[in-house]
């Protein structure tokens, strides 16, 4: 099908628990946040959106010709809330596709941005997200890796930390190497919906799966409404979440530069 009109939001909040400070940590010698936003300009969105709820970061991103900000409440317990009052700052009908682009994914492929947005807009879904697969078993069983399991048509079954599918008998003689077959999926979490449908998500009251597994896409589940799942047409580097992850980020980013 063809390209969606869509647009992207980026939410950003300064006091990540991880990283203080995340959206402004420097990264080739630039803001984090100014990087990530540069991706969504580079898959075309039709407006860039960060929505934060601290100066600093707005001044990241001033003077960036196709980026606008969104200032939001200091309360808000997720992203999602985040860029549900974004969505209203910035006046979308219910109808417009929003890409959520977290914060902290700085090398997100643009392919993949406007990939979200396609499967959402193909698939009568009220929500679209990513997912790749799972590369050996020390990630299937990292709960840090979110792991999902999809239904014949593509939408998403469950999300869980834990190691879904569970294969039975290839398991029980070995658990340090995956089975043949590729059935295990790597959740990304980027995700796509249609405005007004995010402004009901953030409206909803968190669900009892959700609060199990510490995974919020599981309260649209729960409530009954069906996120549609396709595959990433190219890896999606991980995000930063720790220093760790910055030092790795600075590496690549160096890679690239000298590629």
């Amino acid at each position: 099908m063809p390209q969606p009109d869509f647009v992207v939001a980026i939410p950003a909040r300064y006091a990540a628990s991880r990283l203080p400070g995340k959206p402004l940590r420097p990264l080739g010698g630039q803001p984090l946040v100014l990087h990530v936003a540069r991706r969504a300009l580079a898959a075309g969105a039709r407006e860039v959106w960060l929505a934060t709820d601290d100066g600093r970061v707005a001044a990241a991103v001033q003077g960036v010709a196709g980026v606008r900000v969104a200032m939001t409440s200091p309360d808000h317990a997720s992203g999602t809330d985040r860029l549900a009052e974004c969505s209203t700052i910035a006046g979308w009908d219910d109808d417009t596709l929003v890409v959520n682009l977290q914060g902290d994914e700085p090398f997100a492929p643009a392919s993949g941005i406007r990939q979200v947005a396609r499967t959402l807009a193909g698939s009568g879904a009220p929500m679209a997200t990513l997912a790749e697969p799972v590369a050996d078993a020390a990630m299937l069983f990292d709960p840090n890796t979110v792991k999902l399991v999809r239904a014949a048509n593509g939408d998403a079954l469950y999300f869980s930390r834990a190691p879904l599918p569970w294969p039975r008998d290839a398991f029980a003689r070995d658990r340090t190497v995956l089975p043949p077959g590729g059935h295990w999926l790597r959740h990304i979490g980027i995700y796509a919906y249609r405005a007004g449908f995010l402004r009901a998500f953030a409206a909803m009251p968190p669900g009892t799966l959700e609060r199990i597994e510490s995974l919020e896409q599981l309260r649209v589940l729960e409530a009954g409404h069906r996120i549609a799942v396709a595959l990433a047409p190219e890896p999606f580097p991980p995000g930063v979440d720790t220093p760790e992850d910055l030092e790795k980020a600075e590496a690549r980013l160096r890679a690239e530069g000298a590629a």
